[in-house]
């Protein structure tokens, strides 16, 4: 898969460097801004006390 997404980015060494580092960074945060808060409250231990007594 991540051979395939280099081959099909444009230009020159540089450029492929940066566009990776780019989607890269798009993915971590369309999954931190996005997915992770979607799923977080459907977690099984999303309501753990600590303590108590």
């Amino acid at each position: 898969m991540y051979v395939w997404i280099w081959r099909h980015l444009p230009g020159p060494l540089l450029a492929r460097l940066l566009q990776a580092l780019l989607l890269l960074l798009a993915v971590a945060g369309v999954l931190l801004f996005v997915v992770f808060p979607w799923v977080e409250p459907q977690l099984p231990w999303n309501q753990v006390t600590v303590g108590g007594g």
